[in-house]
């Protein structure tokens, strides 16, 4: 009687302890996927900023670059954020 309970007392834990990783595996994964949102954010508000600067100097071709090269630093934080929550979420 007493090796049963043992046995269904650690199989308790070790399936807690398999769904508590599982979560944070989740969790990480989700926080990973927002700081690469964030990071496009920024890196997309830069190149808008950019833009109107060379704007504002009237040159339109560099600000049409510094508006590109926002959206395309934008798309590679992503892209980043979203490998690194995959990479999270297969721990």
């Amino acid at each position: 009687m007493k090796n049963q309970t043992c046995q269904i007392l650690v199989a308790c834990i070790a399936a807690t302890g398999i769904a508590a990783s599982s979560f944070a595996g989740e969790t990480t994964a989700t926080m990973e996927k927002m700081k690469g949102e964030a990071k496009a954010l920024t890196e997309e508000a830069k190149g808008q900023v950019k833009g109107a600067v060379e704007d504002a100097k009237g040159n339109k071709m560099s600000a049409d670059v510094e508006r590109a090269k926002g959206k395309a630093k934008a798309e590679t934080e992503r892209a980043k954020g979203e490998v690194k929550a995959l990479k999270e979420k297969a721990k």
